[in-house]
């Protein structure tokens, strides 16, 4: 644990972090309460290798212990530099947190030392008020102990592109994951076709090329009547593909395939084990397999055939968004097959890791500090949050790997 002040980062330091974002060094773990790494100097160690609290020949050396058990303090008394029976000694231990809550800690004499009568929750950061009393004589200290801890003003924080939101309620997902394809829509597409056989005298658009519908697309000259008569769009769309070439001879084959954009569905591949899982009406979010933001659409229909060549049965879900899908393009789906919701969650990717830790970043003014979580269902999107985290806390949700590159280079690591 740390004990020197939080620090504000400087604008040369900001343009670094992301370089040692991709580091994913973990923090000290030294075990000497109020030691700062590098810095160990700054507070005396005693023979347990704590802090060593001085007040005239009374000397009060304080640790934590958790070596295969949950971290509570301990403290070990001298008179003179010599050890004095726990049994004669009063203490107590106030831990003022970030944010205001105050953890206060009683001691019962053990075997050697004294021993306090809770443990001491993550992050063991915080300003520490220490009162003794040994032969009817009191003794005070107080002392900074910060892990996981820094100091951001706002304007870095906007130039960092650091975001907050307030940690809530939200809906937790169960989510079935399907693939599929964009395809039109039933009666969004049409192949243009000539009504006699006869020689192609012209053709007036190209793949790609947007047409109306009732637009002449052809003329040809009927080989029965030699009259030239007109080929018209049956829809409105884009030439998804141009078939003939002037000269040829008009038959039973299209000349164009026309497409409608702004009527697709996605058609996806259900199995057997996920049938009884997944139902139309459900709501499945859309997105390329490829990446990229996913939209919400619901499953609207099953086509009643199996696909022969996957043995899956086609569910469908009308698309929105033309010019972003294009049909035959690969897309992924995720089915919301039960929602619940939960009284405390956080964004699933705000969530880093910190020692041994799955952990966010509170915000309290312009300082970030670490909060070890203790977590539930996860989504995606949301993950529940059973413990380690206030309602209502502000916590980083843009940029997270920032806090944590800037504390682990500042050496606040946990050291008791």
């Amino acid at each position: 644990m740390s004990s020197r002040s939080p620090k504000t980062i400087g604008l040369g330091l900001a343009l670094m972090l992301a370089l040692a974002a991709c580091g994913d060094g973990e923090a000290g773990k030294d075990h000497a309460h109020g030691a700062e790494t590098g810095h160990a100097d700054e507070a005396e160690r005693g023979p347990h290798n704590g802090r060593l609290l001085r007040d005239g020949d009374f000397a009060l050396e304080v640790t934590i212990f958790e070596t295969g058990a949950e971290p509570r303090f301990r403290l070990y008394a001298y008179k003179d530099g010599k050890p004095v029976a726990p049994s004669g000694v009063g203490a107590l231990i106030a831990v003022s947190r970030l944010g205001g809550d105050v953890d206060r800690f009683r001691f019962r004499p053990e075997d050697g030392y004294l021993a306090a009568d809770g443990t001491v929750k993550e992050p063991h950061s915080f300003d520490v008020t220490v009162t003794a009393t040994y032969a009817g004589e009191q003794h005070a200290w107080r002392y900074e102990s910060y892990e996981g801890r820094t100091v951001i003003d706002d304007d870095m924080a906007r130039q960092s592109g650091i975001v907050t939101e307030k940690a809530g309620p939200a809906s937790i997902a169960t989510t079935v994951e399907i693939l599929g394809r964009v395809a039109f829509a039933p009666g969004a597409e049409a192949s243009v076709k000539a009504r006699f056989p006869g020689k192609i005298l012209s053709l007036t658009r190209q793949a790609g090329d947007s047409v109306k519908a009732g637009e002449v697309l052809a003329r040809v000259e009927s080989n029965e009547s030699l009259q030239t008569y007109s080929v018209t769009a049956p829809i409105g769309g884009l030439i998804v593909e141009r078939a003939a070439t002037v000269g040829d001879m008009a038959g039973g084959d299209a000349l164009y395939r026309i497409g409608d954009p702004g009527r697709l569905v996605a058609d996806f591949h259900v199995f057997d084990r996920d049938m009884a899982r997944i139902r139309p009406g459900m709501e499945v979010d859309i997105s390329p397999v490829s990446g990229g933001s996913a939209v919400r659409s619901t499953i609207a229909s099953f086509l009643p055939v199996t696909d022969i060549s996957s043995q899956s049965v086609l569910a469908r879900a009308p698309i929105s968004g033309e010019g972003r899908w294009i049909p035959g393009m690969s897309v992924r789906g995720r089915v919301i097959v039960e929602e619940s919701p939960v009284p405390l969650a956080v964004r699933t990717a705000a969530i880093q890791r910190f020692r041994d830790f799955e952990v966010v970043f509170a915000r309290v003014g312009n300082t970030y500090e670490v909060r070890m979580l203790e977590l539930g269902r996860r989504t995606p999107e949301w993950t529940e949050v059973l413990g380690g985290l206030a309602p209502g806390q502000d916590y980083v949700t843009g940029n997270s790997y920032l806090i944590k590159a800037d504390i682990e280079k500042s050496g606040a690591s946990h050291d008791h």
